[in-house]
């Protein structure tokens, strides 16, 4: 019998038409998305469906477009297979929100709402610092963190995701952060790749918009997640809703730690997973994390409907 978890990806993943299919053909999707329009007050759907890509990009949009549609996939595999049910449930950064909702600690409204202030917290604090990211590929942690101190004369420069056990992706002031990737490469990484982004994403550089979401989140009606969600902070499993409290603004300026919960998904049992949202780069990067494990993607009909197939042998 296969264990299974279910994923959903973050910022990055979008592109314009996505959720368009599952809109066209679930009603369970088509309700997310006009759930999600009502609460935003605003047409997101329309965002997702035609872009264009320079509008669905923006950090206020990106956040509320990718939610809605990794919930809508959700939402559609549901109504399609019912029988197949997660024994925990994990999200890359901004797709935690919908791990959270996955688990029952959030409505869908709650939801959409949370999202949309932190994606508004967020962008107001690229308006008052100046950083960037970078992916560095074939480099060796003790590598990384060394150059990030040795840089450290610059400004701040601290990792931001584990993304797998050749990917991990550095964040900071622009200085700091170049300056690292600079010394990076000197120590033999294979690749240094200078990421298209608004700011300093998961650094301290985003502080402002952690103490504002601090606040935020007191407002919120949070409740016990029904299954475990293994948290980006920490890797570990969360079960009450005091715990999310205080983890959902840590998260915005700490460490993504992906390769770190995906580990802790396997020890406990989970073989299969399944990838609610737009792209596949978290079932990239789970196969650089564990052979032995399957990720299936759900984005569309097609994609939901082979995934159902493959799944119910052996459930």
């Amino acid at each position: 019998m296969k264990k299974f978890a279910f994923i959903f990806p973050g910022q990055g993943s979008q592109s314009a038409g996505m959720g368009l299919d599952l809109y066209d053909n679930f009603e369970a999707a088509k309700n997310v998305y006009e759930v999600a329009d009502k609460t935003l007050g605003k047409e997101i759907s329309k965002i997702c469906f035609n872009g264009p890509d320079e509008d669905l990009k923006l950090t206020i949009n990106a956040q509320s477009a990718i939610v809605a549609t990794s919930i809508a996939a959700l939402e559609a595999f549901k109504t399609a297979c019912p029988d197949i049910k997660p024994s925990m449930t994990l999200g890359h950064s901004l797709g935690e929100y919908c791990a959270m909702y996955c688990a029952g600690v959030m409505s869908l409204e709650t939801t959409m709402k949370a999202i949309q202030k932190r994606s508004e917290l967020m962008d107001d604090a690229t308006k008052t610092t100046k950083g960037t990211m970078a992916a560095i590929l074939g480099s060796t942690i003790d590598d990384i963190n060394k150059s990030i101190e040795e840089a450290s004369d610059l400004g701040l420069a601290q990792v931001a995701n584990y993304n797998d056990p050749t990917q991990v992706v550095i964040t900071g002031e622009i200085d700091a952060v170049n300056k690292a990737c600079e010394l990076i490469k000197e120590k033999g990484a294979k690749r240094v790749v200078p990421l298209a982004v608004s700011g300093g994403f998961h650094s301290q550089l985003m502080n402002s918009a952690k103490d504002g979401f601090i606040q935020f989140v007191e407002t919120l009606e949070l409740n016990n997640a029904s299954i475990p969600v293994i948290t980006n902070v920490d890797a570990k499993q969360t079960i009450k809703a005091d715990d999310f409290k205080t983890k959902m603004p840590n998260q915005i300026n700490s460490s993504v730690m992906w390769v770190q919960s995906i580990q802790e998904a396997i020890n406990n049992g989970v073989d299969t997973f399944i990838e609610f949202g737009n792209g596949k780069v978290l079932a990239g990067l789970n196969r650089k994390i564990s052979a032995e494990i399957k990720t299936y993607n759900v984005i569309d009909s097609q994609t939901l409907k082979a995934t159902i197939e493959e799944l119910m042998v052996g459930v």
